[in-house]
């Protein structure tokens, strides 16, 4: 895989693909290949007849590890971001963000509307404006001697999904203890950009997804029926959806 460096890091990114470019930012404590390869994104994208290009975001997959939580944020991955669209020459892209990933995508969209030509927000309803939920416990769990020494439901849930993946346990949870929220109503009412906000039905970790569409200036709500917040990231309802909205968009 590729990488390029940002900030003093090395990033690990993929571009495959011609076409309109649209960027892709995967979630907390996942990488390219779980969020956007093995669900079949790249394949789908590509057929659309677009470049797809996604970032490793620092701490995860196959990018540079790091164990202070002050290199982490999602103003510093925005940056990265940035950087990448930079290496590879792009002055513009359509942005789709999964989870931690859309928490960069809406940054980009507020700082710099200019390089963002659509953002699309997967995974993250309301709960943008509140930080990630249960962030102690999960970082807490993350680096537990053992899964069965985490209580926390929500923390067991990543713990045992970073073992799934190989992840470095104690890089996400320097990442995890850096995640806060960044933007509020004011800010989100700035965003000039077509957003889509897309959202699973049973998903318990986003926040509502009418609440946040009603803060972003002429976005619109997908909802993904039956589907939590793992198990939307490759359905085919939110597949349609994000083409859909990619065709109609200026």
């Amino acid at each position: 895989m590729p990488t390029f460096h940002s900030d003093g890091l090395e990033l690990a990114y993929r571009d495959e693909g011609e076409g309109d470019p649209i960027l892709l930012i995967h979630g907390f404590a996942s990488s390219i290949d779980v969020n956007w390869v093995g669900p079949g994104w790249f394949d789908t994208l590509k057929r659309d007849g677009r470049r797809v290009i996604a970032i490793d975001n620092r701490g995860h997959g196959a990018s540079e590890k790091l164990y202070d939580p002050a290199f982490y944020g999602s103003d510093l991955m925005a940056g990265d971001a940035f950087a990448l669209l930079d290496h590879l020459d792009i002055e513009r892209a359509d942005v789709m963000g999964y989870s931690m990933g859309a928490r960069v995508t809406v940054l980009m969209a507020i700082k710099r509307p200019q390089r963002v030509r659509s953002a699309i927000l997967g995974g993250l309803g309301e709960g943008l404006l509140h930080g990630a939920p249960n962030a102690q416990a999960i970082a807490e769990g993350l680096v537990a001697p053992s899964v069965d020494d985490v209580v926390n439901p929500m923390a067991k849930m990543f713990r045992r999904f970073a073992d799934a993946t190989g992840s470095d346990r104690k890089a996400l949870s320097a990442c995890m203890r850096m995640q806060r929220s960044l933007v509020d109503e004011k800010m989100l009412a700035t965003i000039s950009v077509p957003t889509l906000v897309a959202v699973g039905t049973e998903d318990e970790v986003s926040g509502d997804l009418d609440a946040l569409v009603r803060l972003i200036p002429g976005a619109e709500g997908l909802p993904i029926p039956r589907r939590d917040h793992n198990r939307a990231v490759g359905d085919k309802v939110y597949k349609e959806g994000v083409l859909s909205f990619l065709a109609r968009r200026p």
